[in-house]
């Protein structure tokens, strides 16, 4: 039962990440728009006040780097183009599959997992997961958005 709304729930924020990263692309990304859902996410940490949430730290070490290893592909998928001397998030056709290649990918590894860890364990690993993918992704966005706007800097 916690499962399948867990999967559901998963589904749920990969469909919103869609929409809004889609009408992210329409408008210029800024510093803010790159740094806030790492810090927005992180409250999500507060699950592991609970005992029922919390892991080993070899639980920890495995979560985080499967996540790292999952952002690499939204990190090649994550460009900046320039419009009208503002930057842009270029749209990706790539992004959708990616994220929805993702999500089965973790739906499936939840199912795994859940069968031999705890569901409440399963939920911190899958939330340091999480993190651990975007927390990279992002500082590569940043990374690149910085390099970007110095250029342009540059040429003005």
């Amino acid at each position: 039962m916690y499962v399948a709304l867990s999967s559901i729930a998963a589904v749920c924020m990969a469909i919103i990440a869609l929409i809004i990263r889609m009408k992210a692309a329409k408008k210029p990304a800024t510093v803010k728009k790159i740094i806030l859902p790492p810090l927005f996410m992180s409250t999500g940490a507060l699950m592991f006040v609970l005992p029922v949430f919390r892991v080993t730290p070899a639980q920890v070490l495995e979560a985080i780097s499967v996540g790292a290893l999952f952002s690499i592909v939204l990190i090649k998928s994550s460009k900046f183009e320039v419009k009208n001397g503002d930057i842009y998030l270029q749209r990706s056709k790539a992004f959708v599959f990616i994220l929805l290649g993702l999500l089965i990918f973790r739906i499936i590894l939840k199912l795994i997992l859940g069968q031999y860890i705890p569901f409440g364990e399963t939920s911190g690993m899958f939330f340091l997961l999480a993190f651990g993918m975007i927390v990279p992704w992002r500082i590569a966005m940043y990374v690149k958005y910085r390099k970007l706007e110095r250029e342009l800097h540059i040429k003005a």
